[in-house]
């Protein structure tokens, strides 16, 4: 190590360093675990080398999942052919990785969330800080929230949010890509010497060869960005599977990002335009699951053979889930509640072809409904 770097890392020694936990193991939480550990085993004086990992049990082939990802490093069902750091250490035990954390990260489908937080509340460290890596909302009557505001009610913890233009398969393979980070300081802050900043968050999540990290302080657009884009790449998935060509996709995109937008500002003001346009957890997230992540795929195929939602996720995704399928009724309900149906003619279009109250040939005669042709003042 250099004179610089050595000198660098001393900057950020703490006398008892961070023990980090992941909730969650899928394709993404496998891939954001393996970032960690290999981070965590290279800065020894800042995080604890041993990283726990939430793992849903289950038999593979008659061995037991977190059996194989400790003895072969390697999560066989999820991101098979990938290895995995030998510091990362998978347990389906929730309370046992959680518990003594000092960073939870959260990444599991977020249809589970409430009940993961309820297992976890009163049962974690009160100085724990928390980041989701979630991509959802949770809408309950006529309420709206995010997810990383779920889990501070929930837990009484400060969360941020990590979201970007993410497909897990690549970044696992350690191809370049990039994400954003968006934490603002705790309001309860401890000090630089005691507490999560958002060095420590570069830190944590940043590999200079393949995984570059910019961290923010807009929440609430970081965590739109990663809900919305998930609605719209199941549109592009319809008009694909039309085959109406890359034009007509471009249209969707565009439009989509402009609901993106209005929904933020009308809903949760202090989301900035900024993030859902420049940052990877805006329009770069939106363009990649737009060309090949899992709503796009599941989209394509229910347009294409005229299968159900629910048949083609479950045919398509090895037991994953297609959170836009999720999130557009939760918009749906949550626009609904608001007697605001009408302002976002995308977003609710795809959720009445989820459910077949409508084809997705219908979706031109909605953008109709978007732009008026305004006279010119004399």
């Amino acid at each position: 190590m250099s004179n610089i770097a050595e000198k660098q890392h001393s900057e950020f020694a703490r006398a008892e360093p961070f023990r980090v936990a992941v909730i969650g193991s899928g394709n993404w939480g496998t891939t954001v675990a393996k970032i960690i550990a290999e981070n965590t085993n290279e800065r020894p004086e800042e995080f604890v080398r041993d990283v726990n990992m939430w793992v849903y049990e289950e038999t593979i082939d008659g061995r037991k999942l977190t059996d194989i990802i400790n003895e072969e490093h390697e999560n066989v069902k999820y991101l098979p052919g990938v290895k995995l750091p030998k510091n990362l250490h998978a347990t389906p035990d929730l309370l046992a990785v959680a518990s003594p954390a000092d960073i939870l990260v959260f990444n599991v489908p977020h249809q589970f969330l409430s009940r993961i937080l309820t297992q976890l509340k009163g049962k974690i460290k009160p100085t724990a800080r928390a980041i989701s890596c979630l991509k959802g909302l949770n809408v309950e009557k006529n309420s709206c929230q995010l997810l990383s505001t779920q889990i501070e009610n929930e837990l009484n913890i400060h969360c941020g949010v990590l979201s970007g233009a993410n497909l897990a398969p690549e970044i696992a393979r350690e191809c370049w890509s990039e994400t954003t980070v968006a934490y603002v300081k705790p309001k309860d802050y401890r000090g630089k010497y005691d507490d999560v900043t958002p060095f420590t968050i570069k830190h944590l999540f940043h590999r200079p060869a393949y995984f570059h990290v910019q961290v923010i302080e807009d929440i609430a657009g970081a965590s739109l960005g990663g809900a919305l884009k998930n609605v719209i790449a199941l549109a592009v998935g319809f008009v694909d599977g039309l085959n109406w060509g890359d034009n007509a996709k471009g249209a969707i995109i565009r439009l989509g990002l402009r609901e993106m937008i209005h929904f933020g500002h009308t809903y949760f003001p202090g989301a900035k335009s900024y993030t859902l346009t420049c940052e990877s957890a805006g329009a770069a997230d939106l363009i990649t699951s737009c060309a090949g992540g899992r709503n796009f795929k599941v989209g394509r195929e229910i347009a294409a053979t005229g299968k159900p939602a629910e048949q083609v996720e479950a045919e398509l995704l090895n037991g994953q889930s297609a959170q836009g399928i999720i999130t557009a009724a939760e918009v749906y309900e949550f626009l609904s509640s608001k007697g605001d149906l009408d302002s976002y003619p995308l977003l609710i279009t795809v959720y009445l072809i989820l459910i077949g109250k409508r084809s997705a040939e219908c979706i031109p005669e909605y953008f109709n409904k978007t732009e008026d042709v305004k006279h010119w003042e004399d």
